[in-house]
């Protein structure tokens, strides 16, 4: 048996998070007052998201550190996939959240009442900014790690709502258009909740052990059928252990060859599964003609 291990870890800055999370919170507050006296629900809508951010940030931020402890005779893979059960939770909490405030925007726009467009405005200006320096101190590394992601989705998103609010806000104030709140409301909510299935879909198929979608299972059979001396493989299995960390087993099938000789072919089957797949973690059983059966997977 032979065993890879490649470790790949974002170091993320404690004190950005930190940041991120006060900024969060403060405009929380802010909009949510300004929401009430403003009568506006799409600047509730964005204090609710803000402040859905702030508990994602503490969540990811506890996540990494537990995904950074040491493996135990308990967990001898770590607990690298808590970060994935952090992005369920924080998508899965934005989710619920978009749902709630689709059915209040409904209700507003059957029931449409006067709004301070000015102070919508003021209010909403200050979110975006808090948004945009969020969103900027978390991008780095949202791209490699599914936990981050999430958070900096709940940044970005709100940026985006922030923003959004921002223009229902101008066109109110010189419009009057007062449904307009509600139905950025409702469009805010539905781009938040293609983007969080999008996450909660990736990070599910990772908790079931799902081959990763961007390796084709039989084509890297037939790659590896084409090293000198391999027969086949079979019982086959491939699954990510988190985002970035990608684990392949598997028997392979030789003719009657020295131990020397599977050593070396040991080596190129690493090699080519971490350079051609970037399959990072690789165990390998090498027989002849021991198993009755020989499928792929």
């Amino acid at each position: 048996m032979s065993h890879e291990h490649h470790h790949h870890t974002e170091e993320i800055n404690g004190g950005r998070l930190l940041i991120t999370m006060l900024l969060n919170f403060f405009i929380t507050i802010i909009e949510i007052i300004g929401g009430i006296f403003s009568g506006s629900l799409s600047l509730l809508s964005d204090a609710f998201h803000n402040f859905s951010d702030g508990i994602a940030i503490i969540i990811s931020y506890i996540a990494m550190k537990l995904s950074k402890k040491p493996r135990s005779l308990k967990y001898t893979f770590g607990l690298k996939r808590a970060e994935i059960l952090a992005a369920i939770i924080n998508s899965s909490a934005l989710i619920i959240i978009s749902f709630f405030l689709i059915k209040e925007a409904f209700d507003r726009l059957y029931s449409p009442s006067a709004i301070n467009g000015s102070l919508m405005l003021i209010v909403a200006a200050g979110g975006l900014a808090a948004n945009v320096v969020g969103t900027v101190l978390l991008k780095k590394g949202s791209d490699k790690n599914i936990n981050l992601k999430a958070a900096y989705l709940h940044l970005l998103s709100d940026a985006v709502s922030s923003l959004a609010v921002i223009l229902g806000a101008v066109f109110i104030i010189y419009f009057h258009i007062y449904w307009l709140d509600p139905i950025l409301t409702i469009i805010i909510s539905l781009y938040i909740l293609k983007e969080a299935y999008g996450i909660v879909k990736e990070a599910l198929e990772i908790i079931m052990m799902s081959s990763p979608a961007e390796i084709d299972v039989q084509y890297l059979n037939e790659v590896v059928n084409l090293i000198p001396g391999i027969k086949n493989i079979h019982h086959v299995h491939l699954w990510k252990l988190n985002d970035s960390d990608i684990h392949f087993e598997a028997h392979v099938e030789t003719d009657n060859i020295l131990i020397g000789d599977t050593g070396i072919m040991q080596k190129q089957i690493k090699e080519l599964l971490h350079d051609k797949f970037e399959i990072t973690h690789t165990t390998l059983q090498f027989e002849c003609n021991n198993c009755t059966t020989k499928e792929l997977v």
